[in-house]
């Protein structure tokens, strides 16, 4: 048995339809950042021992965190309304996102990784501001 997909992304995210394909466009940029906050630019590291690959693997917790700091920095005071527009209304989703992929082997975890680690890894209006423009429109 191979570990290859058996989808494209494009295919997982249209027949999923929760999440536009460029929310998850911001999610590999976020695990970037997030990689690359946790351990460092790569550049900068010594080599791995031969045999053994970099490490790369981020906590739900700390991808939530670099996916919070990519937003600012894209979209300021406008991160909330894209994410909103995109069906990402809370950390939650951040892992319905991830754990799709997983599902459909475009992405790895280890033993100890649960959705659950995406739960409530903040709140929104906290972290972006406290409405967007989509649900000030709602308003009456």
């Amino acid at each position: 048995m191979t570990d290859q997909p058996a989808k494209s992304l494009e295919d997982v995210v249209r027949e999923d339809g929760r999440f536009p394909l460029e929310a998850f466009g911001f999610l590999h940029d976020g695990l970037a950042r997030a990689v690359r906050e946790v351990y460092g630019d790569p550049a900068e590291d010594e080599p791995p021992a031969e045999g053994e690959p970099p490490p790369k693997h981020v906590t739900g917790r700390q991808l939530c965190e670099g996916l919070r700091a990519e937003a600012i920095e894209r979209w300021g005071l406008m991160a909330r309304t894209v994410l909103h527009r995109w069906n990402v209304r809370a950390t939650i989703d951040f892992g319905h996102m991830v754990y799709l992929l997983i599902e459909n082997k475009l992405m790895q975890k280890t033993d100890s990784d649960s959705i659950e680690d995406f739960r409530d890894a903040y709140d929104f209006g906290s972290a972006f501001g406290s409405e967007s423009i989509f649900e000030a429109d709602a308003q009456p």
